[in-house]
């Protein structure tokens, strides 16, 4: 077995070990269902055909920054408690350590996404009946693939930046105004939309098809799969920002 594979292995125990997980992980499943099931009840048929996956993406759009917390908690606690030194005393590769917890983090991620996101899903179609995305259409298919790639991107975008910061509080109190508040409200506004489109919530958004082409307010200027390679490019400076601050500075 190799350094890494037993280093992936460590970061996975210590994930499922602390009762955080299963508090946080259940508490986004909480969130999604329930506000998917509230949007899903006051859903009016007759729109456009992706606006039967409003409920489902209503609720993980919101969910996400539980998300988004239980990511950076996974990083930052290490830091605050000090067991980041016993966990490169016990890997002192700190480029595979690195690795080895984002390989961590995002798995668990991708698994309780996809899990938490078809139980959504299958929800919501469940309460809209005959009006709902029918899972046999490729648009439906797309961007249901499109959200899950969204929420475990940002996961690890997430982490790294934690990883940078080396603090859950500091690292929380930064991303959550910029990406999920300044971000939804600025991202309206004419003067820096140019910019701030491209912010990983607003791309979130295209992902998840919670925009259409063309809207002359809420509309972006690039498309799903565009907006997948935007986040794939987030997460990779990310990483290599994470990686850098590992192996130049003390812990």
């Amino acid at each position: 077995m190799s350094g890494f594979v037993r280093a992936a292995g460590a970061e996975w125990v210590k994930i499922r070990s602390v009762r955080s997980t299963v508090v946080t992980l259940g508490l986004f499943a909480a969130v999604a269902l329930g506000l998917g099931w509230v949007v899903a009840n006051g859903f009016s048929a007759g729109g456009p055909a992706g606006d039967a996956l409003l409920p489902v993406f209503f609720g993980l759009l919101t969910a996400q920054l539980v998300l988004v917390t239980f990511a950076v908690a996974a990083v930052g606690s290490e830091f605050s408690t000090g067991t980041i030194r016993a966990s490169l005393a016990a890997v002192p590769s700190r480029g595979r350590w690195f690795a080895a917890k984002m390989t961590a983090i995002g798995v668990t991620v991708a698994v309780a996404a996809l899990a938490v996101e078809m139980a959504v899903y299958g929800l919501v179609t469940s309460v809209i009946g005959d009006d709902a995305a029918p899972l046999t259409e490729w648009w439906t298919i797309e961007a249901l693939l499109g959200g899950w790639i969204h929420l475990t991107l940002l996961s690890v975008f997430t982490a790294c930046v934690a990883v940078v910061l080396r603090s859950t509080v500091v690292t929380l109190s930064v991303l959550l105004p910029v990406l999920f508040l300044s971000g939804q409200g600025l991202g309206n506004l004419e003067a820096i939309r140019p910019v701030v489109q491209y912010f990983p919530d607003q791309v979130g958004m295209v992902v998840m098809h919670m925009t259409r082409p063309g809207d002359p307010q809420f509309g972006r200027d690039y498309g799903p799969w565009e907006g997948i390679a935007i986040l794939v490019l987030w997460t990779a400076a990310a990483l290599v920002g994470g990686w850098l601050a590992m192996r130049r500075r003390d812990v």
